[in-house]
Parts: structure tokens; C-alpha cells; sequence
């Protein structure tokens, strides 16, 4: 029995997508510890993106606090959707584990 190698062409560009959109929210300035404090616990079941974020806060301050978390994988979603307000979003496990702001 051989090996396999795979062969990797292009990305997947809703994968590519994701990351570009979510490494624009990776700078220090999109991170407000407050905001956190609320998004993490918003999320510690899966629910919709946006309305986590509602109940955070109003969106307009907590979607970039959001997506700067999601970046650094403190919430998670699937990468290979392509991300709307209805996308699934969770704490990731850290969360569970007791995440203290």
C-alpha cells in the first residue's frame, strides 16, 4: 500500500474570502475588552452571527469586535460557508473551559 499525495491547486475561494474579510478585524483597534465580555457568552451555544452580536450590544460596535474574536479563534464558524448574519457561530472551546476576559 502506497502513499497518496494530494495535489493543491487553487484555494477554496469562499475559504479565501473568509480570511481576507476576517484579517481586516485582526489589528489590536478592533478588540474591545467590554464587548468581548459580552460577545463570548452570547455565543456559548451555536447561534446566527447577528444575533449574537444584538445581544451583545448594537451591532455597529459589536460586529468588528466579532469578527477581530473570530479571527483569533476565540469564536468559531465554519470556513468553508460563506459568512452572513445568519452563519453559525460559536465560542470555541477555551469558552467552556472558563475564559475570563
Amino acid at each position: 500500500m502506497g502513499w497518496r499525495y494530494a495535489v493543491w491547486g487553487q484555494m477554496d475561494g469562499v475559504l479565501v474570502a473568509n480570511q481576507r474579510w476576517l484579517a481586516g478585524y485582526r489589528p489590536p483597534r478592533c478588540l474591545d475588552e467590554a464587548l468581548a465580555a459580552r460577545l463570548l457568552p452570547a455565543f456559548a451555544r451555536p447561534r446566527g452571527l447577528m444575533a449574537g452580536a444584538e445581544e451583545a450590544g448594537d451591532p455597529i460596535a459589536t460586529l468588528p469586535v466579532l469578527f477581530h474574536l473570530m479571527w483569533r479563534h476565540q469564536l468559531r464558524a465554519d470556513p468553508s460557508l460563506v459568512l452572513s448574519d445568519r452563519t453559525i457561530v460559536e465560542a470555541a472551546l477555551a469558552l467552556a473551559e472558563g475564559w475570563d476576559g
